[in-house]
């Protein structure tokens, strides 16, 4: 995929995203800080139905929310992790083996613990309206 989009089209693109990378359980989100990918991943999560607040998990590095589509998703945000033994001892490993969906942002600070069947989604900004997705 590779779209370019507003932020009124931000739910149309996450559903295109999510029907093209549905068959990974793992999503490796690429982008620079302030890109959206947080952002993204909140209308992502909308879109599939979870109900619960959605929000950064920064300083928590893992938030677990449930959807009636995709069943369990861990949305993890390793922008804290200095390490991969870092994020193996805050339980990144055990829920990325766990088959439940992982939405990752700043996976290159582990880049060790992703699998090597991972969907990696690339975020840029196009301009201060407008970002760009492209897997």
């Amino acid at each position: 995929m590779d779209a370019t989009f507003t932020l009124d089209q931000l739910k149309p693109t996450a559903i295109a995203l999510w029907n093209e990378g549905k068959s990974h359980k793992v999503w490796a989100f690429h982008a620079a800080m302030g890109t959206g990918k947080t952002t993204f991943i909140h209308a992502l999560c909308e879109s599939l139905g979870v109900r619960s607040a959605i929000s950064s998990p920064t300083f928590a590095i893992i938030n677990e929310y449930t959807s009636p589509e995709a069943g369990t998703i861990f949305h993890m945000d390793w922008y804290r992790l200095k390490n991969e033994e870092e994020g193996v001892n805050a339980g990144v490993e055990d829920s990325l083996q766990s088959n439940a969906y992982c939405l990752v942002e700043w996976p290159e600070n582990a880049p060790g613990l992703l699998p090597d069947d991972a969907f990696h989604v690339y975020l840029e900004v196009v301009d201060e309206k407008t970002r760009r997705v492209r897997s």
